[in-house]
């Protein structure tokens, strides 16, 4: 009965933490830009592997590894992403097999990574803290993701069909930047003076905006705002 009662709030503490917020939302995006199959696959092991660490600190680890630390890592890796995101497609004559295992290895990066630090984490290693059963924690945590991020696949499967490729990638990268930017900003709060987070802010945003200008300036104007002349 214990068993069943910590999987239950493990499940419905992740579900009703994550439904609109930002992991919801990359699933949409990922959605629709690779097969729900790939995208599910990437969640299930990104979250397997963040929250199994997060129980992994609440159970045996408490005090070695600093959540900010994490938060950082989380941030780096999302900056990461949104200017990666920009840079120019590969030819679509290209070999598939060159790119064939990236949607899954991107998903399950983004899915790991966009949890470090973050306030499911936090949950997951408080919830790893208090349980008798770890593992039945760990399955009800994976459990509501999945669930989360299926409701997101939905809607993103739908939206890959109407957007043009290239848009989804500025709204990638958007979306990617601005996760970034508020864990980063969260952390130079604490960490540094005003000004410096001023500058630092600065900058970032001033690069995000140059790179996206240049994508845009190589990219062909037609296809931008519509992925298929019949519709």
């Amino acid at each position: 009965m214990k068993m069943l009662k910590e999987m239950t709030s493990a499940f419905l503490l992740v579900f009703m933490a994550e439904m609109g917020d930002k992991s919801q939302l990359l699933a949409m995006l990922f959605a629709s830009r690779y097969s729900m199959k790939e995208v599910l696959a990437g969640v299930f092991l990104g979250v397997l592997f963040n929250h199994g660490l997060a129980i992994l600190i609440g159970v045996t680890l408490g005090n070695i590894i600093s959540i900010s630390c994490l938060s950082f890592v989380s941030s780096i890796a999302f900056l990461y992403f949104a200017f990666t995101s920009l840079q120019q497609e590969k030819e679509e004559n290209e070999k598939k097999t060159e790119t064939y295992n990236w949607p899954f290895l991107i998903v399950t990066t983004a899915f790991f990574v966009g949890e470090l630090g973050d306030k499911t984490q936090l949950a997951a290693v408080t919830l790893g803290m208090e349980a008798s059963y770890p593992l039945i924690v760990l399955a009800g945590t994976i459990s509501a993701m999945l669930v989360v991020s299926s409701l997101g696949i939905l809607i993103g499967g739908k939206m890959g069909k109407l957007i043009s490729p290239l848009l989804i990638r500025i709204f990638s990268a958007s979306l990617f930047f601005v996760f970034g930017m508020l864990k980063l900003i969260s952390l130079l709060r604490v960490k540094t003076d005003f000004n410096t987070m001023l500058i630092i802010g600065a900058l970032l945003i001033a690069l995000f905006l140059w790179t996206l200008g240049e994508m845009l300036h190589k990219s062909k104007s037609s296809s931008l705002w519509i992925q298929d002349e019949s519709l």
